[in-house]
């Protein structure tokens, strides 16, 4: 047994408040034959190597469907027939071997986005399946290390300034004008500045986006106060605050949870969804609080009075900006970022030319410009070993109704239920839509994602 000091001390280690809650798992000292050639392991070094690379694709983000896909994989290669339940953060799974099983549990302590992981890990996955039946368990915990090293690759101010310029650029997609745009972008900038500092000493991720959005507002006032003496009439665009705290809408998890409700993933797909509306309500409902404070109306844009032609133009133009920016911010690769920015430009462009130029519903122009979208990537995943998931789901965030979800939440702070269920229902219909039209091109093109399992 330790000695009595050893445990207080261990205690008190564990009580230090900038200790984390969740303890990591210390996976090389776990092995018990690092050298052995992995097909020949222990079952318990197996089923580390098999968590493992199920929880660093959970951490990155990706659907309960790719994670089950990447264990599945790994487990092949070793010889190993592996059952997974797997939810937002958590995965649970019995992996068996003749006669004997094991069952083990992971757990991240928060969920998040991360797409260079995602493609770092499908370059693990190519080498396993390539040399795996060769290399050791102790190797294929190297290349994980390798995976898990590789954190967020930009910088906090990196990521406020594509923040600023992706939410700069849904606001013009918006109707906004320039002092709109301006405004959007330095709240917005300073508001996922303000986040990612929150957020980087590990204070829980509610109060972080809460402090971003209510930044971005008061950063957004400021900018119109400051733009004044040049602008006469800058205190009347009080509008784009809106596009202001756009970056916090959750996007990624957003469209995911409809991935995984398809793929009858249900405890994924409603945790996923769960978090996503958690965020939103929290962002949304501060935003609705210091604006209020700070007098801040959610009115209408101006009219921009531009032509069929500059209009298609610049819609393309900001959209491939708001995009690359977006996906900045989901740590994606400049390759990955130019990827999923291209094909965001023609998809939105297309949604947004379908409701101006001729009528269709919202609905109906999210849903073709998700599935035109979906296939994009397809042909670009054909051509390149960028990941699907890591430019459709980027390519569509700016298509996710948040001016109508923030509308919606404004007027329920304002005790008008009948306007905020018209943009509750509007936001909604959109939401179910975008997942759809990817859902779509994805049964059309990839023949192991229709087929049931």
């Amino acid at each position: 047994m330790p000695e009595p000091e050893q445990g207080n001390r261990n205690l008190s280690t564990y009580l230090d408040v900038s200790g984390p809650h969740h303890m990591r798992v210390p996976w090389h000292e776990a092995l018990s034959e690092p050298g052995r050639p992995a097909v020949d392991a222990p079952l318990a070094d197996k089923v580390s190597v098999i968590m493992r690379t199920g929880q660093l694709a959970l951490s990155a983000g990706d659907s309960a469907w790719r994670v089950r896909d990447f264990m599945n994989r790994v487990a092949h290669v070793l010889g190993v027939t592996v059952h997974a339940d797997i939810s937002l953060v958590n995965i649970e799974a019995t992996c068996i071997e003749g006669s004997r099983s094991i069952t083990e549990v992971v757990a991240n302590p928060t969920a998040g986005v991360n797409t260079e992981r995602v493609m770092l890990l499908e370059h693990y996955l190519h080498e396993v399946e390539a040399l795996g039946r060769e290399i050791s368990v102790g190797a294929f915990h190297d290349l994980l290390d390798v995976v898990e090293s590789k954190g967020q690759r930009y910088r906090p101010w990196q990521s406020g300034l594509a923040s600023g310029l992706a939410c700069g650029s849904f606001v013009f997609l918006l109707g906004g004008g320039p002092v709109e745009m301006a405004g959007a972008a330095l709240g917005a900038g300073f508001g996922q500045l303000a986040r990612r500092v929150v957020a980087g000493r590990r204070i829980n991720q509610f109060v972080a986006v809460a402090c971003g959005v209510a930044v971005a507002c008061v950063a957004y006032l400021l900018s119109l106060m400051a733009m004044s003496p040049w602008v006469p009439d800058a205190m009347s665009h009080e509008a784009g605050y809106i596009g202001a705290m756009l970056f916090v809408i959750p996007g990624f998890p957003l469209i995911t949870s409809g991935f995984d409700l398809f793929q009858s993933e249900m405890r994924s797909g409603i945790e996923r969804l769960a978090y996503a509306l958690t965020v939103i309500l929290t962002g949304t409902a501060v935003g609705w609080l210091v604006a209020t404070g700070v007098r801040l109306y959610p009115d209408d844009f101006a009219p921009l009075g531009l032509g069929p032609v500059p209009l298609t133009a610049l819609r393309a133009l900001f959209s491939f900006v708001g995009v690359y920016g977006f996906s900045v911010m989901f740590n994606s690769t400049p390759r990955m970022c130019a990827t999923a920015a291209s094909i965001g430009a023609v998809a939105n462009t297309l949604r947004l030319s379908l409701t101006g130029f001729w009528s269709v519903p919202p609905e109906a122009a999210a849903l073709a410009g998700a599935f035109v979208a979906g296939l994009l990537a397809a042909a670009c995943k054909a051509r390149t070993s960028i990941p699907r998931t890591a430019v459709t789901v980027p390519s569509i965030v700016i298509m996710v109704p948040g001016l109508y979800m923030y509308r919606a939440v404004y007027y329920m702070g304002t005790f008008q239920p009948t306007d905020a269920v018209d943009w509750l229902i509007r936001a909604a219909m959109i939401v179910v839509f975008l997942p759809v039209g990817l859902i779509a091109a994805r049964v059309i093109t990839d023949p192991r994602w229709r087929r049931v399992s």
